[in-house]
């Protein structure tokens, strides 16, 4: 404690000195026997200032046959929809400053950090954390936003963010974002917010050397090169992405947000991959119900194979690649207890997607939800998750080729709100996942028969 309270001394003495700058300035002018005082304005001075402070907390207590797994059952692939992903303890902090000055302009710093995503270990509190090279104290977004500089409603940004993020509420997938470091300028177009960015993001960034070996038996076998090779992390291979988008068009029945995407990769022999990617997604209540639904359709080939519009240091691709991707999810209001959350997501390989011929996924889930009373909610998830490709897809025949999981979970939600959304939240659950076969239930990383128990208690918090 005594470490942490030095520094916020020092960051807090260093802003309060900054602050004279913001005084006003006077200047005494005297004529003949008459003074007078005129106060000249700073166009540069601090009217408003301040912080926000957010955050996030995931911790999942996930027990199965007794131990910890690194495994999520597949839910990252469209396979299931439970509450049983990793993340043993994920924590976020969004710091935000807010500055407005006499002359108009505007400025925001964002900072976001974040430590053990996508974390299985139970750590204790030895400190062995440190031994592990993954999941580890990160930070995700650092920029820097101005606003009113170009005009009333353009702003301009640089630094490292993630862009225009859009996830499934069940699958809890991403599948549009430009994560990496970049810059951008946002503005108003009829009403409506249009922008455009450039992201850049290194695949290798913070991996170390490799050894990186060859399959003989594989038709994609190069015998020019060497069976097994040191790959050198030094010999980048950068990503880019220039983003257009234009978001919030009114359609009558709620509003569009178009998204285009024109990717980049630089690989070994300075040759370069390309391709395109683009989404139309429409935001409206659910099918004409009470509620909402986000329903997106994207297109992607090359680099921008990976549902079109997810852009990140995973990007890349060859000619070859091309994908089709469709989302569809939301939540219905029932009534004044019951709510419903639903997700559907179907991706297929035009041609090839991640270098699989004929590649085809989809999910469909569904969680009714049962507000006992203000702090108390009854959950119940279903979903069916289905794969396929041509055969010899990664090496996969016979069992392999096609896999069909069943995933049902029950749970009761303690929280301070009972809404679907309500958080925080401690959430205990079981969860039963079923592949249609053994080879199925691999794949997912069950190791024995083809069915697993999971029994868990998920706490979350958004602040």
């Amino acid at each position: 404690m005594k470490k942490v309270s030095l520094i916020a001394a020092a960051v807090t003495t260093a802003l309060m000195a900054g602050s004279v700058y913001a005084e006003e300035v006077a200047l005494d002018v005297t004529s003949g026997d008459e003074a007078m005082e005129v106060e000249v304005k700073n166009p540069t001075e601090v009217i408003a200032d301040g912080w926000e402070v957010h955050g996030y907390m995931s911790s999942n207590v996930r027990v199965v046959d007794g131990k910890t797994v690194d495994t999520e059952f597949g839910k990252p692939d469209y396979k299931t929809a439970g509450t049983h992903g990793k993340s043993t303890n994920q924590v976020e902090f969004v710091i935000k400053k807010h500055s407005e000055y006499q002359n108009g302009v505007w400025a925001d710093y964002v900072l976001r950090t974040e430590y053990g995503n996508g974390n299985s270990y139970a750590y204790t509190s030895s400190g062995s954390q440190k031994a592990d090279t993954t999941a580890q104290f990160e930070v995700k977004e650092a920029f820097v936003e101005l606003g009113g500089i170009l005009g009333e409603d353009t702003s301009i940004w640089g630094g490292q963010r993630f862009l225009n993020r859009a996830a499934g509420i069940l699958s809890g997938e991403f599948w549009k974002q430009s994560s990496g470091i970049g810059a951008g300028i946002q503005t108003k177009l009829g009403g409506n917010t249009a922008g455009i960015a450039y992201v850049m993001a290194d695949p290798e960034a913070g991996e170390a050397d490799q050894l990186v070996c060859q399959d003989p038996t594989s038709p994609n076998y190069d015998n020019t090169k060497p069976v097994c090779e040191i790959e050198n992390r030094d010999d980048r291979s950068t990503a880019s992405s220039i983003d257009l988008y234009y978001y919030g068009v009114d359609v009558g029945i709620g509003s569009m947000d178009f998204d285009f995407k024109y990717g980049q990769k630089q690989i070994d022999g300075g040759e370069n991959e390309d391709g395109i990617g683009a989404s139309v997604t429409l935001n409206t209540s659910y099918y004409g119900l009470d509620g909402w639904t986000q329903n997106a359709i994207a297109y992607g080939t090359g680099v921008m194979q990976n549902r079109g519009v997810n852009f990140g240091g995973w990007s890349g691709g060859n000619d070859d690649a091309e994908s089709l991707f469709l989302t569809s999810y939301g939540v219905l209001n029932i009534s004044e207890r019951w709510q419903l959350g639903t997700e559907a997501t179907y991706i297929t390989a035009l041609d090839e997607l991640w270098g699989a011929k004929g590649l085809t996924r989809y999910i469909v889930a569904a969680r009714p939800s049962y507000k006992l009373n203000d702090n108390i909610r009854l959950e119940a998830t279903a979903s069916y998750g289905h794969e396929e490709g041509d055969e010899g897809y990664w090496g996969r025949t016979g069992d392999d080729v096609e896999s069909n999981i069943m995933n049902l979970e029950i749970a009761t939600a303690f929280t301070a709100n009972s809404d679907y959304f309500g958080r925080p939240q401690v959430k205990p659950y079981i969860s039963y996942i079923k592949a249609d076969d053994e080879a199925s239930a691999k794949q997912i990383g069950i190791e024995n028969g083809d069915d697993q128990f999971v029994f868990g208690v998920h706490t979350e918090i958004w602040f």
